[in-house]
């Protein structure tokens, strides 16, 4: 069976790998491809890197209509930006006939720009240049083309500007049906005490989620403030990605001499180090008047033995005060680190989350509702949190610790067992519980990390069956001090362990025992899970303003229909070790096991009998 092709945007690179490395020298002033000078040194870095994308070039293939002089022809479009295109001449047309203004016409396809470009464009535009280059040995010919407006003003005046406003009254209309349908619940109270107090927990807390997620606000870039900051990035079994996860990593808008990339590898089985040795060539290649030789270190570990091993072992190498984990198939925005640090100026601050986005979220429509998920759960969920200063996972694929915190908690942590089974995964809200003993921990949207999520139906099973493990297993742990913390978070919590260890009970009750007990149909259960659905959609939407937020419905229906039913499993097998998506030592065990299973339990052929050896006979 063939490998599934993940779809994945393909910016055009920029001749410098290292293009985004404060230059120490000042020999380099422009910050694009464009060549814009930057006017002010001490500029927010945030709007420096807006600036950037605004010229970004994106890599594509799909036809263009071309109206010129009353004819039309279609082309071939090479690369995209939000301000201008180029397309290739076919052999014997004549390039003069394009020299007046031409009209386009043309149709983003999903994943050739960012999220929220995939439509329709239909624009005049002017010809600006016209060169050869060899490709695959032949010359041939483009036309770059330079649009009426940028791509984001033409959609935010016909797309944009309708979606903010559609998901916003749909989002408010939405709110006051579920505040009408819960007056209802109270109502009805006294008949069925646990169905409509669990309607009302349920209610009050995915609304008041949205509440406090809207009301987030990222930590401002205090430019003065800039932390050492040593990344550790663990890597087992990751050829494919481990390069780009690397040099995302030390191309950081970020001092040279507070910056440095640690790679631990816990012996990997492919060809992983061969990659990583390549990227560190590579890098110190071009990288030399950024001193990359002294701050990029390889460390390969003597014995497989775990990711949380590789990660206390990288952390016991940092130079530097604060640490950050990023996952080995996880790619940094440049201003990553810059904006990840900044909660720290706070000295209680213990643990700080980035956001992660899907990287590969148009290969299908796993990855689509994952995108639609991704977003929710960190831009509403984690931003709800972070509102107070307690945020409960501070996710793998990006997230920053004082180091002196994991360096105290690390044995505690290497050697965590629950219910006398060891907790091999789950390693990132095992160690945010150790933090949040003793201190604050919070989220920054504008730390921006994508991933690559599993665009198979079983490998997507078997991480969430991981995940509602861990997350039983932490949850449980953190009831022991969570009620310390800010009161109304401490029932906020509570609250979000309960709805969902009770969601299957309820569910079975309203779909499955009232229908068949009463004859009644769940008209109103099934109405509620509508609107939950509807309200993750257009929250999407109104922050993404991409045709993704639809799959938000679909993931509510997913979850309710599989995955909401591994939670009772996850109950019974919290204590499995096991991940299920790649061969730990855990794993392997496990596969032997049940190889030997298969063995013992094997009949024996009534023909296998003394001097009867059926392979030499054939």
């Amino acid at each position: 069976m063939s490998e599934q092709q993940e779809t994945i945007l393909q910016p055009l690179q920029d001749r410098r790998i290292l293009s985004n490395i404060p230059d120490p020298e000042g020999v380099r002033r422009t910050i694009d491809r464009r060549g814009f000078l930057e006017d002010d040194i001490n500029e927010n870095p945030n709007k420096l890197y807006k600036k950037k994308l605004e010229g970004q070039r994106y890599v594509v293939d799909f036809p263009v209509k071309v109206t010129y002089n009353k004819q039309t022809a279609t082309l071939r479009c090479h690369n995209i930006s939000t301000t201008g295109i180029l397309l290739e001449l076919p052999a014997g047309e004549q390039e003069t006939a394009f020299e007046a203004a031409v009209h386009l016409k043309f149709t983003i396809p999903d994943g050739a720009m960012p999220e929220g470009y995939e439509a329709k464009v239909s624009m005049p535009a002017k010809k600006v240049r016209t060169f050869v280059e060899q490709v695959d040995g032949e010359e041939v010919r483009f036309m770059a083309f330079i649009f009426e407006k940028p791509l984001d003003l033409y959609f935010k005046r016909r797309r944009w500007g309708l979606s903010i406003f559609m998901a916003s009254a749909f989002l408010l209309f939405i709110t006051l049906l579920v505040l009408l349908m819960r007056a209802e619940s109270v109502i009805y109270f006294r008949f069925n005490k646990f169905l409509y107090f669990y309607s009302l927990l349920a209610a009050t807390f995915l609304l008041s989620r949205y509440v406090f997620g809207l009301l987030y606000r990222n930590v401002p870039i205090n430019l003065d403030y800039e932390p050492g900051v040593s990344i550790i990035i663990p890597v087992f079994n990751e050829e494919e990605w481990i390069e780009r996860t690397i040099i995302s990593c030390i191309d950081q808008a970020y001092p040279i001499d507070k910056l440095e990339v640690i790679v631990v590898d816990d012996c990997s089985t492919d060809r992983t180090a061969e990659r990583v040795r390549h990227a560190f060539d590579k890098i110190n290649a071009n990288g030399k008047r950024f001193k990359t030789k002294t701050r990029m270190r390889f460390h390969v570990l003597s014995e497989n033995a775990g990711k949380r091993e590789a990660l206390v072992v990288g952390v016991k190498m940092a130079r530097h005060d604060l640490v950050v984990f990023v996952d080995s198939d996880s790619f940094l925005e440049p201003t990553a680190i810059r904006n990840l640090v900044q909660p720290f100026q706070d000295p209680e601050m213990g643990g700080v989350a980035g956001r992660t986005e899907v990287e590969n979220k148009f290969t299908n429509a796993l990855t689509k509702l994952q995108t639609v998920r991704y977003y929710v759960a960190f831009r509403i969920m984690k931003a709800a949190e972070s509102w107070f200063d307690c945020v409960t996972c501070l996710s793998g694929p990006l997230s920053c610790y004082r180091k002196d915190l994991v360096l105290k908690n690390s044995e505690d942590w290497l050697n965590q067992r629950f219910l006398g089974h060891p907790a091999t995964f789950g390693d990132d809200r095992s160690m945010t519980n150790f933090i949040l003993k003793t201190h604050r921990t919070s989220y920054q949207d504008l730390a921006v990390c994508s991933t690559i999520v599993p665009s198979k139906t079983g490998v997507f099973l078997r991480q969430q069956m991981r995940w509602k493990r861990s997350w039983l297993r932490e949850s449980l742990r953190a009831l022991g001090f969570v009620w310390r913390k800010e009161p109304f978070m401490a029932a906020f919590f509570i609250v979000g362990l309960i709805v969902p260890i009770a969601a299957p009970i309820v569910v079975t009750y309203n779909l499955i025992y009232v229908p068949a007990r009463y004859g009644i149909f769940p008209t109103t259960f099934l109405l509620g899970l509508l609107l939950m659905a509807l309200m993750m959609s257009f929250a999407h939407l109104f922050f993404r303003k991409s045709k993704l937020w639809s799959f938000g419905i679909v993931f509510v229906l997913f979850y309710e229909f599989v995955l909401l039913w591994q939670m009772p499993v996850a109950w019974v097998t919290f204590w499995k070790s096991t991940w299920g998506t790649r061969d730990t030592p855990q794993d392997v065990l496990e596969q032997n096991r049940k190889q030997e299973r298969r063995t013992k339990r094997r009949p024996f052929p009534f023909f296998a009998m003394k001097g009867d050896n059926r392979d030499d006979e054939q």
